[in-house]
């Protein structure tokens, strides 16, 4: 990378030229998305034109828009109709619109027509994320014409490893595979090889049902169709594969309180990392009074017995501990649609065992060390320990619970994570701690 950049800072170009061709398209998206923008456009321009296309698709959508918005309407066209419409979709939907219709007006009708096409469609449905440029054949075919066919139009194709068969209705009938077709007698039918009633999705299907159902079923591909059972486009691994990464990051996000953003952490300003971060720490910051209340109720207890303080952030800090680890098995659960609503129960039974034997374990250790180490009475120890069990067998209900009844209510079950169910177990901590000395102390 950095002989590339010494090419181009010394003005090397034809250097430069001949070296880049030794590296991968992806690999030459990597080395741009390291250079600041002025560097990237100077770099980008000097790409040969069928590279460049190329390379283009591989970079993330912030380097995309810098390049497109530093050429011209009709560059910008010619780069954008050697991009897979999809792609292409994806990058317009992120621009302004006055520059939209500038750089569609000089493309080509088609690239204008599918660009359009797929723009009608909602934010995350499988009609926003699927290409048009997929291989169809006619049922009536025999395997000679369809490979004839194949070889006249796979250069535009994204893939060719399936082809989809359509009727005259162009509904979609089947499914054949390259390999099949290959194997098979040149005056062979289509219709006597395909596999009939293929796996469909809707173009309003969500695009997270989708990424399920290609890691449940090990796809490549899959048919999108629209309300009439027409084929209207697909969907490929590699949009899969940058959904499952998307959805993700979200969910991590989520977990850990922070507002998810489509940016890269280096391209974030200190603005969007203030806007994504403040309004999280806002609300459990004011959550949090909520403990401060509850302390404050048991002023007397603390002060005939200030011993008690000093256990509260161990109670405290298992709790939240115990109930992160529950939920996000949960939430991870949910995700891959290991878990539902019906199975509530038994997660339930399932945490409040596991919660009995963790908290039980826990309460068995910290008696022996506040008797040994600590020296306590061995009443104080047993009110620590008894409120220690209830804690973590509370703290690991709530923490599987919560996500799901989230979910039951088409909330995200991540928002259910981390930082609001240990806010919560804080709160019920305490009421159990004080509550139990209350009862043995006479307080």
């Amino acid at each position: 990378m950095k002989k590339i950049e010494k090419l181009i800072l010394e003005k090397k170009y034809s250097e430069f030229k001949k070296e880049i061709l030794n590296f991968e398209e992806a690999d030459i998206a990597e080395i741009l998305s390291e250079l600041d923008d002025e560097l990237l456009i100077k770099f980008f321009r000097l790409l040969p034109k069928d590279i460049a296309a190329e390379t283009f698709s591989f970079l993330e959508l912030d380097d995309q828009q810098t390049i497109i918005n530093s050429l011209t309407a009709k560059e910008a066209a010619n780069i954008i109709d050697n991009m897979y419409a999809d792609d292409a979709t994806d990058l317009l939907e992120e621009m302004p619109a006055n520059v939209v219709q500038k750089i569609l007006s000089k493309t080509t009708d088609e690239t204008r027509k599918d660009i359009n096409h797929l723009l009608m469609y909602p934010a995350d449905s499988a009609g926003s994320i699927m290409t048009v440029e997929f291989m169809d054949i006619k049922d009536y075919s025999d395997v000679k014409s369809a490979i004839e066919k194949i070889k006249k139009e796979a250069i535009d194709k994204e893939t060719i490893d399936f082809c989809y068969v359509l009727d005259s209705a162009r509904k979609l009938v089947g499914i054949v595979s390259l390999k099949q077709l290959i194997l098979a007698t040149d005056d062979t039918l289509i219709k006597d090889i395909m596999e009939d009633e293929p796996m469909v999705v809707s173009t309003l299907t969500d695009q997270e049902e989708v990424a399920n159902m290609f890691k449940k079923y090990d796809l490549t591909a899959m048919p999108v169709v629209d309300s009439e059972n027409r084929l209207v486009g697909i969907i490929t691994i590699d949009d899969i594969v940058d959904i499952i990464e998307e959805e993700t990051t979200e969910d991590i996000e989520k977990m850990a309180a922070i507002t998810p953003t489509d940016k890269p952490y280096l391209k974030l300003s200190l603005l969007d990392i203030y806007k994504s971060r403040m309004p999280w720490l806002l609300f459990l910051m004011i959550s949090a009074t909520f403990t401060g209340k509850i302390i404050s109720n048991y002023e007397s207890a603390l002060a005939s017995y200030a011993m008690l303080t000093v256990f509260i952030p161990m109670i405290m800090g298992t709790g939240g501990n115990a109930g992160g680890q529950a939920s996000v098995t949960i939430i991870r659960a949910l995700s891959l649609d290991e878990v539902n609503f019906k199975d509530i129960f038994k997660v339930l039974l399932k945490e409040c065992t596991v919660g009995l034997i963790c908290g039980l374990t826990l309460a068995i250790c910290n008696f022996i060390k506040l008797l040994v180490i600590d020296q306590i009475s061995v009443q104080f120890a047993f009110i620590v320990c008894c409120a220690l069990l209830l804690t973590v067998l509370f703290a690991k209900i709530i923490g599987a619970i919560l996500p799901i009844l989230a979910d039951k209510i088409h909330l995200d079950p991540a928002v259910m994570a981390n930082p609001i169910i240990t806010t919560i177990i804080d709160g019920l901590s305490l009421i159990v701690y004080f509550q139990i000395a209350s009862s043995i102390l006479g307080i």
